[in-house]
């Protein structure tokens, strides 16, 4: 009696087809990327999402610079030991400041100090941060975002 059959509760939902993401040149995100990785936030003022670009052009290198000054040791390339591989790969993720601190000699550490564990974490994590902003530039490039 007061019961609506269930095709009078359906509700019709239109179809709209996928929309895609404009065909992107894949050069373009490659060097938006490279460019990411070499200058933390190059790759975004390059691709003109220059709030984004600045305040990570500001953020990673000073996060970088905390660990040298905490004492932080830039980790070898040491295959022998896994671990300290990963973290020479994560301190490679800095881009241009990794290169220029190996080059000039900084990244020795103490491991005395009581803040050298402090700065390997500042360095390692600055690393990583750096490789998914590169990432991010790249998924921007392309125009997935």
């Amino acid at each position: 009696m007061g019961r609506k059959s269930r095709d009078s509760r359906r509700t019709r939902v239109a179809v709209e087809p996928v929309r895609t993401a404009p065909a992107a040149d894949s050069g373009r995100a490659l060097a938006a990327l490279a460019l990411a990785w070499a200058i933390p936030g190059g790759g975004h003022l390059w691709l003109g999402r220059r709030q984004k670009g600045v305040v990570l052009l500001l953020a990673l290198p000073l996060m970088f610079a905390i660990g040298l000054w905490l004492e932080g040791a830039l980790a070898p390339f040491d295959s022998s030991q896994p671990l300290v591989l990963l973290a020479a790969l994560a301190d490679l993720g800095n881009g241009v400041p990794y290169l220029i601190a190996a080059i000039a000699g900084l990244g020795e550490g103490r491991v005395v100090a009581a803040t050298f564990e402090y700065g390997n974490t500042f360095l390692i994590v600055s690393g990583l941060l750096n490789m998914l902003v590169a990432l991010d530039a790249y998924d921007v490039a392309l125009g997935r975002k």
